[in-house]
């Protein structure tokens, strides 16, 4: 799912999906994968937009999913400090199991409806960006024709082209005018189409 490649932690517990389908925890991983950064719930929830007593609850509870962890202190030992357990999640639920069907539908369902609202925004905001910006944001969708094993090939060549621009590996180092940006690879057979 989005950025959930074949690296990352992977998830199949009904449990761990369901505790991840919230829109802020979604939110606090993403940010914590991203950018490797270890932050307090106070940091965070400035990030998500939620009290620190909120944020701090679902830290708790993403930690008790391994999710997320506490980190080492940075000294006076008093505060909690959290980082991400890997550098992204990789959704793969058993599909014979009733209960990991519901959740990863749950979660894919409340995935999909972030990503819709945030391509509606900057589609609602384009006019005000530069030029430069409107001019390679997209929204594209193609029809192919494939085996199962070209897809897979296929996939594996973008995650590879698209791995060198991570934001956790680049933030150092990234050139002068470069922005945190959304790319979505969906690829599935068509509902209702067999070979």
């Amino acid at each position: 799912m989005g950025g959930m490649a074949e690296r990352g932690v992977r998830v199949s517990d009904p449990r761990v999906m369901r505790a991840l389908s919230h829109p802020a925890r979604i939110e606090i991983v993403e940010y914590l994968s991203d950018t490797g950064k270890v932050v307090t719930a106070t940091e965070c929830a400035e990030i998500v937009g939620l009290s620190p007593s909120a944020t701090s609850y679902h830290l708790r509870e993403l930690a008790k999913y391994g999710l997320v962890e506490q980190a080492p202190s940075r000294g006076d030992g008093r505060e909690r400090l959290w980082q991400a357990v890997a550098s992204g999640l990789r959704i793969d639920p058993d599909f014979q199991e009733p209960a990991a069907n519901a959740a990863a539908r749950a979660l894919v369902d409340m995935y999909l409806t972030r990503e819709l609202e945030r391509t509606r925004e900057w589609f609602g905001q384009m006019d005000t960006e530069t030029e430069e910006w409107r001019s390679v944001g997209t929204l594209r969708g193609n029809r192919l024709l494939v085996t199962p094993d070209e897809l897979k090939d296929l996939v594996e060549r973008i995650v590879e082209l698209v791995d060198q621009y991570q934001i956790r590996d680049r933030q150092g180092s990234a050139p002068e005018g470069a922005r945190a940006v959304v790319l979505n690879l969906t690829a599935y057979p068509e509902p209702n189409t067999k070979a």
